[in-house]
């Protein structure tokens, strides 16, 4: 049994409650810990993750958050960026899963986050699973 991390950048109450609901059940379904860290938003993810697992206390992460486009610049800065620093850790052998959504609207978001429909909560913790068994593999 592996610990996990689920770090969520709590911005969208409603969304988030959704996506990690998806993550949570298939961490469970697979007999797995974990706990759940909020932070400011989605440029946070990596930071925070970055910190926990240099903490040796968890086996894995998943990374949860939603950016839904606006009238500025700053959602290709915070999509952007937040995917860069989440793949630069996964490059370095941290086992992520990235179900931080970005979106056009609230409604692709609601269709991405709702375990009932596309679920990307629980894919980002298959996927954290996933990665988590090729780290062993190559351990």
């Amino acid at each position: 049994m592996a610990k996990f991390l689920i770090v969520e950048a709590r911005f969208y109450d409603h969304l988030n409650d959704m996506l990690v609901a998806g993550a949570r059940a298939e961490l469970e379904r697979s007999d797995h810990s974990f706990e759940v860290m909020t932070v400011p938003g989605a440029l946070e993810i990596p930071g925070a993750i970055a910190m926990a697992a240099e903490s040796d206390r968890y086996d894995g992460f998943v990374a949860i958050g939603v950016v839904i486009r606006g009238e500025t610049y700053h959602f290709e800065i915070v999509a952007g960026e937040s995917a860069r620093g989440i793949m630069a850790l996964t490059m370095d052998g941290v086992p992520i899963g990235n179900g931080i959504l970005t979106v056009e609207n609230e409604a692709q978001a609601l269709v991405r986050a709702d375990p009932a429909q596309k679920d990307k909560g629980g894919e980002a913790a298959k996927a954290a699973m996933a990665l988590l068994t090729v780290s062993e593999q190559f351990a």
